[in-house]
């Protein structure tokens, strides 16, 4: 399985420790870059040499939130095309449809059980790093 280079934009430190410890226990490499708002990844964006293969998106955010962040991204020819995943505690599904409708790659909700979230990180990485992805 390739590395994958992930953008994960998440608020809240104790989700950002889960999905490291995940990926530790499932001994995946994958390279997680972190973003604690949608300001600070619009920013990492910026640098035009080390974009991310995919983002793991958060929609409960200060500042910016996730549905906003999404709209700026899709904006902007030169990162609309990464994959966005949103990985979240809500099943609104207005959000669902909003999101879907801005064009993102998937919606995953967080499991409350840690067995069940670990799971689940396990598919959505292992499909992503057999995927073919845009290198830049």
């Amino acid at each position: 399985m390739k590395t994958i280079n992930i953008l994960l934009i998440e608020d809240d430190l104790i989700e950002v420790m889960k999905l490291k410890r995940a990926t530790g226990s499932l001994n995946l490499n994958h390279k997680i870059i972190e973003a604690n708002n949608g300001e600070k990844a619009l920013e990492l964006l910026q640098q035009k040499n080390n974009l991310p293969d995919i983002i793991l998106l958060d929609l409960n955010m200060p500042k910016i939130n996730g549905i906003e962040f999404l709209r700026i991204l899709k904006a902007d020819e030169r990162l609309s095309y990464i994959p966005t995943i949103i990985l979240t505690t809500s099943n609104n599904q207005r959000d669902l449809l909003e999101c879907f409708k801005t064009g993102i790659a998937g919606y995953v909700l967080k499991p409350l059980k840690y067995e069940d979230y670990v799971s689940k990180i396990e598919k959505l990485l292992a499909y992503w790093s057999i995927n073919e992805l845009i290198t830049t």
